[in-house]
């Protein structure tokens, strides 16, 4: 009897649960994408088949399904699946499953997954907490995290986990979703709402793969599509459950390179008005915002560099206060990273002078540091001649003397070109003073 109503509870449970609660994969072959785990004779679908699962890391955007695959872990080695959130756990927490996983393998033989979603933000000292438990195979640890584990979880920890990298979700993957969602009785099925594919179509595109996303917003568009009277999903429900207007944009097809290709030559060209249209239709249709900031942190170096070096510090900049604060509120200073950038003097000189260096690097690939530049902190080094005949910058006027710096198989080979634009005109009348170029400036690059 208590089964019978334990049953009753958790399906009543299910029945208000958010649409990817309820439908959250239960076996291996529901999952949707992650061809990279699941693809036939990949290493994580080959462990969690023969139910020999090893502590892990999943390491991916959200919505991917890490929580899922997490679940999958257990329930396909017959495993207690203990989850617990980083953002609310204490190390005593972590020690009582420790403790009662313990019990379970010595009175029952049976293994226990810890879940540890947002692992990043467990401190060092409740990370230890978990080595022993991880370490003797008390628990088989899975944590989740949105982070670079590389950064965010303590080497020890790390070293005794495999890292599973999570990727977002295709288009066609979520267009998968949105269907079975509609069609399955736990889903969404027993409103009997069609979807138009257009607007299929769109959600697909402007979710960033983000499987989570998709379904919510599905289930808003459906009460939408149902308060309205209407037999079908329309586009404009679509546009209403994301809280933003439908852009012709197509994330992945050409329109997505042309339009992120417009973006950069406006900026390039220093045209404000279409590097702020440009950005703003990207935002609009849903493109990844780091996407966008990446490129714009490489246009500072590529196209600008020392004729403002400010604007590498303006695009960073934009870059964090995005991670900080997110969308829409980013949007500020995303737009205020690109006026900045596109006002900006424009150098490739940069540019110009890293391919000029990777050039001598692979025409000198044995060329030997000079005696004089060698390391002369131990003993013994002056009795090889390293460094004894180095010069001391500072020893001498404008903390400036000439010396050979490149290798002897080096003559008077010359990889940075400054031009007169902006700060790099000052970089130019440096050298110039110094010796280090001709009194005839080379014509001004990138112009």
């Amino acid at each position: 009897m208590e089964d019978l109503f334990s049953a009753e509870k958790a399906e009543r449970r299910m029945r208000a649960a958010p649409l990817p609660a309820r439908m959250r994969p239960q076996r291996l072959s529901e999952v949707v994408g992650h061809r990279q785990l699941l693809g036939e004779g990949a290493a994580f679908r080959t462990m969690v088949e023969q139910g020999r699962p090893v502590s892990m890391i999943l390491f991916g955007p959200p919505g991917t399904g890490k929580t899922t695959l997490a679940r999958l872990v257990a329930s396909e080695s017959s495993a207690t699946f203990e989850p617990l959130s980083a953002t609310s756990a204490s190390v005593k927490d972590v020690r009582a499953i420790l403790a009662s996983a313990r019990y379970r393998l010595e009175t029952e033989e049976r293994r226990t997954v810890l879940f540890l979603d947002e692992i990043h933000r467990f401190s060092k000292s409740q990370q230890d907490a978990l080595l022993p438990g991880v370490e003797d195979g008390t628990v088989i640890l899975v944590g989740a995290t949105t982070e670079n584990p590389f950064f965010e979880v303590n080497s020890p920890l790390l070293s005794r986990c495999t890292l599973f990298r999570v990727h977002r979700l295709e288009a066609v993957d979520i267009a998968l979703l949105i269907h079975r969602a509609l069609s399955d009785p736990v889903g969404l099925g027993d409103l009997d709402l069609a979807i138009d594919e257009d607007a299929v179509e769109a959600l697909a595109d402007r979710v960033g793969g983000d499987g989570r996303l998709a379904l919510n917003a599905l289930e808003t568009a459906a009460i939408v599509a149902m308060g309205r009277g209407q037999a079908a999903i329309t586009l404009d429900d679509i546009a209403e459950a994301l809280g933003r207007r439908i852009v012709q944009y197509d994330k992945d097809g050409d329109n997505h390179y042309d339009v992120i290709s417009a973006f950069i030559k406006s900026m390039r060209g220093s045209d404000i008005d279409a590097s702020l249209y440009w950005l703003h239709t990207m935002l609009e249709a849903g493109e990844d915002p780091e996407f966008i900031a990446r490129r714009m942190i490489i246009l500072a170096s590529e196209d600008i560099g020392l004729a403002d070096p400010r604007a590498l510090n303006q695009a960073v900049g934009a870059f964090q206060a995005l991670q900080v604060v997110g969308l829409p509120e980013a949007a500020f200073a995303l737009s205020q990273a690109v006026i900045y950038l596109a006002a900006a003097p424009k150098s490739n000189a940069v540019t110009s002078a890293m391919g000029r260096a990777r050039q001598a690097v692979a025409s000198h690939p044995s060329a030997e540091v000079p005696a004089h530049l060698r390391d002369a902190h131990y003993s013994g080094a002056a009795r090889l001649g390293h460094g004894t005949s180095y010069l001391y910058p500072h020893d001498h006027p404008d903390h400036h003397i000439e010396q050979r710096y490149l290798p002897e198989s080096f003559n008077g080979d010359r990889f940075y070109e400054p031009t007169s634009q902006g700060s790099e005109g000052e970089i130019a009348a440096r050298m110039l003073q110094r010796g280090q170029m001709s009194p005839d400036p080379e014509p001004d690059s990138g112009q």
